[in-house]
């Protein structure tokens, strides 16, 4: 028996249940792991609510990622063995195996070892934002030296990682925040440029950054009525990619930009990627690569204890947070 993350019913972060579950035997291509530390998403806030692509099957679990050590393993998994420090890699679905509890099954397919310079919280923390920005920007943009991305909610998870992967392969960011708490925090963090679209004009601001020629990749998981105008101040033949839907109501097409400049709107998430065995293995390679020497490294805004998992979920809403939640077990 384990202490497992639950609930039976959607709602708010008040339904999940901290109940003892009966952890099976990995199976064949399984492994077992006994967790040290959870990453928490937006996507599981979604699912615990109701609002997601996959509904719950109840007793519902929940969670993408998570780190630990390896406790056993099943028939058939090779290049894994007890006592390993590993991640799981946030691809498995929720309705099959789900991560957040204290002992929980994987598919070994999708366990990884970690970096040994990564602490457990960090190691929890990676996969998703990384895997996300990566496949947008890296693997389909291919963004290098002199592109400008533009990313909209620059201090969550993905948004950080997002600026990070911009540095790296040597492009300029534009990070957008609502307020000005988040500036230097998003500077310090390695933005190249900030602008804080509740005091100043969006377009303008990108088109004067950019010497009115406009960005060339918008990586937007909000939409809403800021659409257009981050249209407006992207490039000719410009990319933009969304991938969430933060913002309450109707997001508008922009056709007028989008037809005078010959733009691309592109749905994305990160099963694009991780369902092309080849794409995903370069993409674990380079994110492996970089959270070795250091030019990746996520960052926590906050840690909470197993026993606080509803506040964590409730913080996780709050959109106070610079960086992902993490939860340690």
């Amino acid at each position: 028996m384990a202490r497992t993350i639950r609930f039976h019913r959607t709602g708010g972060p008040e339904v999940l249940r901290i109940e003892d579950v009966d952890i099976p035997e990995p199976k064949a291509g399984e492994v077992r792991i006994r967790t040290r530390a959870l990453g928490l998403n937006r996507a599981e806030s979604m699912y615990r609510s109701g609002a997601y692509v996959v509904e719950p099957r109840y007793p519902a679990t929940i969670g993408y990622e998570a780190s630990g050590q390896i406790e056993s393993v099943g028939p058939g998994v090779t290049g894994l063995a007890v006592g390993d420090a590993v991640s799981v890699l946030p691809v498995l679905p929720l309705t099959e195996y789900a991560l957040h509890g204290e002992l929980v099954v994987a598919s070994a397919s999708k366990v990884v070892r970690h970096p040994s310079n990564l602490s457990w919280e960090d190691a929890a923390a990676a996969w998703m934002q990384y895997i996300t920005a990566y496949g947008a920007l890296i693997d389909i943009a291919r963004i290098g030296p002199g592109d400008v991305v533009v990313i909209p909610a620059a201090s969550s998870s993905v948004g950080l990682a997002a600026i990070q992967l911009a540095r790296r392969a040597g492009a300029t960011s534009i990070a957008l925040t609502r307020g000005l708490a988040k500036v230097a925090p998003l500077r310090a963090a390695g933005a190249s440029h900030v602008v804080v679209t509740d005091q100043e004009d969006l377009r303008e601001r990108i088109m004067a950054l950019t010497e009115d020629k406009g960005a060339r990749v918008v990586f937007d998981p909000v939409g809403g009525d800021n659409f257009t105008r981050l249209a407006e101040a992207t490039a000719p033949q410009g990319l933009l990619f969304i991938y969430g839907a933060l913002a309450e109501g109707i997001t508008p097409l922009p056709i007028l930009p989008v037809l005078s400049k010959h733009l691309t709107i592109r749905g994305y998430d990160l099963f694009e990627i991780a369902g092309d065995p080849r794409r995903f293995a370069q993409a674990i390679e380079s994110i492996s690569a970089g959270l070795t020497d250091g030019s990746l490294k996520p960052i926590v805004a906050r840690t909470f204890k197993f026993g606080d998992f509803v506040e964590a979920h409730r913080y996780l809403e709050s959109n106070q947070q610079f960086g992902k939640v993490v939860v340690t077990t």
